[in-house]
């Protein structure tokens, strides 16, 4: 909390975005900023004066424009990021300090907080700062994570005596191990970023100003492929999460093989055979 207390104290400066233009089907949000670089779509939380807290309305527009991203044809991946001294500091307690049982389970309290786990597009998560509770479970969503050697991450809920939500508790201890997520969960002890790679949880760790433009050239890269294949390689990834091995195998293979009915299939080998970079149509 001192920490967070010396951060009011200074000026808020959000991360750069160079040669950014609006994405005219989005609609302006109060919470978020958006913009296009290419074929990447950044979103950014935008809060600060509350840490970029998860309140329902700020959970409410990331998951519009989730929504609206991953039905956009000139978006080939997506980019969710926030300050660069806090993605995101968790939940909004003081909304939900007052809560009753029957007014959680009636309003279906953050039920959909998880919704970013069904967007085909690949996800990735430009970490800097604190990601704590709910932004380290955003970051969990996301399928890819640059995170900034400035970051805090972790979970404190069990100190606010809440459980972690958004099939956290399900889905880590299948990412670092049994025993890993169990002290991550029940210490509420937040991780640096070099320890968060050290685990799986971070795929890279960069200085702080080099995180937005690291997430964008992955999403970039990752756009230039065909956007149907780069769907169906994730849902395969994903699907392992749900389905048992021999079920798991079963759909791979039938994804494989319905690669073999795509005009992209074609010119991707034809390009390696002829030695020249592939043009695909996403069909």
């Amino acid at each position: 909390m001192q920490k967070f207390n010396s951060l009011l104290r200074k000026p808020f400066q959000f991360l750069h975005f160079p040669r950014l233009n609006y994405f005219s089907q989005v609609q302006r949000y109060e919470f978020l900023n958006y913009k296009q670089v290419g074929s990447v779509g950044v979103i950014q939380i935008n809060r600060p004066t509350k840490f970029n807290a998860l309140s329902k309305e700020v959970t409410n527009e990331i998951n519009d424009i989730f929504l609206a991203l991953d039905k956009e044809d000139s978006i080939g991946a997506i980019v969710l990021t926030g300050h660069k001294d806090f993605f995101a500091s968790g939940a909004d307690i003081l909304e939900m300090k007052d809560e009753t049982y029957p007014d959680t389970y009636m309003k279906q309290l953050h039920a959909h907080w998880n919704n970013i786990s069904q967007i085909k597009k690949p996800i990735i998560g430009a970490v800097s700062g604190y990601a704590l509770g709910g932004g380290c479970i955003y970051a969990l969503l996301c399928d890819i994570v640059v995170a900034g050697n400035n970051s805090k991450i972790g979970v404190p809920a069990i100190a606010l005596s809440i459980i972690p939500i958004c099939g956290s508790t399900q889905s880590l201890p299948h990412l670092v191990g049994k025993s890993r997520a169990m002290e991550i969960f029940l210490t509420g002890s937040p991780m640096s970023a070099s320890e968060a790679q050290k685990i799986g949880l971070v795929n890279y760790v960069y200085e702080t100003d080099k995180v937005i433009d690291e997430a964008i050239r992955i999403g970039e890269k990752i756009s230039k492929y065909s956007k149907p294949i780069v769907k169906m390689a994730k849902e395969c990834v994903i699907n392992s999460f749900d389905l048992p091995l021999s079920e798991g195998l079963n759909y791979e293979k039938r994804m494989f093989w319905s690669t073999f009915a795509m005009k992209d299939q074609k010119e991707g080998m034809t390009a390696f055979i002829e030695k020249r970079e592939a043009k695909f149509i996403d069909s």
